[in-house]
């Protein structure tokens, strides 16, 4: 009896990572750590028009930030799937400390000998703010809780914010944090997908979407990309 054949990559298990849609503190540049800023107007429009995209993974699983505006987008999906979101805190933005709520201009200006560590020293703390190899080890871990939770085939869509979902995919492939600024900042409600290769692991498959291949660029249209520092990402 022939054996039913399978689509080449139809059984890869698949980490989709969808960055929150557009909050007033992304409008200004401010750096939002993990104060509960909620998303203006344009991102909720953004969630409930990137939600069909996500939805096409038919997601095993919803994973969250507990942050509102990462929470509210999950919820545009669930709304789709029928599935329950999961909130984890591991999965918040950057505790960025006396960063938060200023822009890189004023955090410059307030604090210039800070500001100047913040950028020349590996893994330098800010003031009340986490290490950035802390929060890579709890990224790491949320990701590979959530890789251990599927099945073969499935697709589990994890929603959080930029600055930590750049890191987490670094710091899960095994990646140098000192590379992190090889990969831009994520867009407002962009997402990147991580899949399974049979003999070379978990490998980034899309980076920054938003849109589905052979999709017109409507919904990107809606997205506008967030300009940021060249240096580094507002963690947001």
């Amino acid at each position: 009896m022939n054996q039913p054949r399978t689509t080449p990559g139809q059984d890869r298990r698949r980490l989709v990572l969808w960055r929150h849609g557009r909050t007033s503190w992304n409008v200004q540049d401010r750096a939002q750590g993990q104060a509960d800023i909620p998303l203006d107007p344009v991102g909720r429009r953004q969630a409930r028009r990137a939600a069909p995209a996500l939805a096409s993974f038919d997601p095993a699983f919803i994973w969250s930030s507990d942050l509102d505006r990462a929470h509210a987008t999950a919820r545009e999906l669930a709304a789709l799937t029928g599935l329950e979101v999961r909130l984890d805190a591991r999965l918040r933005e950057y505790h960025v400390g006396i960063r938060q709520g200023t822009t890189f201009a004023e955090f410059r200006d307030s604090h210039p000998e800070i500001y100047e560590r913040f950028f020349t020293q590996e893994d330098y703390r800010v003031p009340g703010a986490e290490l950035p190899s802390e929060v890579d080890e709890r990224m790491a871990a949320v990701l590979h809780d959530a890789a251990a939770a599927l099945d073969a085939g499935r697709t589990g869509v994890l929603v959080g914010h930029g600055a930590a979902l750049r890191s987490g995919v670094l710091a899960f492939l095994g990646v140098p944090p000192r590379l992190r600024d090889m990969f831009a900042g994520m867009a407002n409600c962009a997402w990147t997908v991580l899949q399974e290769h049979p003999h070379r692991g978990w490998q980034v498959a899309d980076y920054n979407a938003r849109t589905l291949p052979g999709e017109s660029s409507a919904l990107a249209d809606e997205m506008p990309v967030h300009h940021v520092s060249k240096n580094a990402d507002p963690a947001g």
